[in-house]
């Protein structure tokens, strides 16, 4: 528990600097985060990549709303029974139907009972947290059908554009393959910042969490992770690479990792769900400048930094993603609604060299998941073919992303 005088000097400095923090850009789709009452907004993502910024322009629109940073470590201790006096100085201090919103909600254990407390009184509420998992699990018991959750990612190279005033260019966007989107890195693109987040994820978010001793072979194996974009892997092969005891640590610990987005997997597609999670699976990083900035190998594979940035994009709009293996290989096969509606090849350029092999590889997923259309991203080519009745265009990644932002 912590004292009502702490927690109103908590409270009101809180205040203040969410006031005092510049809105930033609006992010895109802002107008799909919509407030009901009796109902929580849900937003998750990384740490750093804006999610803060986002409470800032949607509480921008509400005059009355009451704030609380669950990270702040001056609330070290805050347990549950600590919601009701902070409920008791928001509304003795701001007037009553303020909009809650509270930052990085997972740090306090049973948090969801005080949320469902609040909805069950037709409250507003917004939540942003870190953690995919423990929003998800919590909100699943004790919010179902009473929660709307959104995801937040570093900025798109169309967010990129605006927080820089430039313009879309192969210039401009080579400058996001390598940057990244994490907003405050690139006010002064420094390292340290980048390498920071990292070093958070692994150690506060995971391994405090989580109990995990040996947080060395945990990092060691988060970079390797997110700078192995594209690959694939399995847990035994992990297992012996790192010396880690157990498949099931390693498992445990990517499930980790993908709870924190720090990294995404994806299956090889198969129609059975089984061979699905038996077969190897492909990683990729949650941004291009914190794998960049955390190895000295990523930047050596262009083709490899081109296929990630893909995959965020494709990732910001889709859940359910896939890469094609039959007796050729196909980057990204996306399922919406119970459909395969897109398959997509990546690659730095195509040349002679390597034309049959990307063309072929797309026309056997083509084929065998019945697609008319098939897409070839590239870093700057433009180009079609017509191969065996299958449409297929070729075209720069940026472009690509521009027209397919909404």
């Amino acid at each position: 528990m912590i004292p009502e005088k702490i927690l109103v000097e908590i409270i009101e400095s809180q205040r203040e600097k969410i006031l005092n923090t510049e809105r930033g850009i609006l992010r895109e789709n802002l107008e799909e985060f919509k407030l009901r009452k009796g109902s929580a907004l849900i937003i998750s993502g990384i740490r750093r990549c804006g999610k803060s910024t986002l409470l800032k322009q949607l509480l921008s629109q509400n005059k009355k709303f009451y704030y609380l940073n669950l990270e702040d470590p001056r609330l070290e201790g805050f347990e549950l029974i600590d919601f009701n006096k902070v409920n008791e100085i928001f509304e003795k201090k701001y007037g009553s139907n303020g909009i809650y919103f509270f930052d990085e909600i997972q740090n306090v254990d049973k948090w969801e009972k005080f949320i469902r407390f609040l909805a069950d009184r037709k409250n507003t509420i917004v939540i942003t947290g870190s953690n995919a998992s423990l929003l998800s699990r919590e909100l699943g018991t004790r919010l179902t059908g009473r929660h709307i959750s959104h995801e937040l990612f570093p900025f798109s190279y169309e967010e990129f554009l605006e927080f820089h005033k430039i313009k879309p260019s192969i210039e401009s966007y080579e400058k996001y393959l390598f940057l990244g989107g994490f907003p405050e890195f690139l006010e002064d693109n420094d390292d340290y910042y980048l390498n920071e987040i990292l070093n958070s994820v692994v150690m506060r978010d995971i391994a405090i969490r989580y109990g995990i001793k040996n947080a060395t072979t945990l990092k060691k194996l988060a970079i390797y992770l997110v700078t192995h974009v594209g690959k694939e892997f399995s847990y035994n092969s992990l297992k012996k690479t790192f010396e880690v005891g157990s498949v099931r640590s390693i498992i445990d610990y990517i499930s980790y990792f993908e709870d924190a987005y720090l990294v995404f997997t994806i299956p090889q597609f198969n129609y059975s769900y089984k061979k699905q999670q038996v077969n190897p699976k492909k990683v990729y990083s949650i941004d291009n400048g914190l794998s960049y900035v955390n190895s000295v190998s990523f930047s050596k594979d262009k083709g490899k930094m081109l296929e990630n940035n893909v995959f965020l994009h494709l990732r910001r709009k889709y859940k359910e993603i896939f890469y094609f293996q039959n007796n050729k290989e196909c980057d990204f096969i996306v399922k919406e609604r119970e459909k395969i509606v897109q398959a997509i090849q990546v690659c730095y350029d195509i040349n002679r060299e390597n034309q049959d092999r990307e063309i072929n590889g797309l026309v056997e997923a083509m084929n065998e998941l019945k697609l008319s259309d098939g897409l070839i991203l590239t870093y700057n080519q433009d180009d079609h073919f017509e191969i065996e009745g299958k449409r297929i265009i070729v075209k720069p990644v940026w472009k690509w992303m521009l027209e397919n932002e909404k």
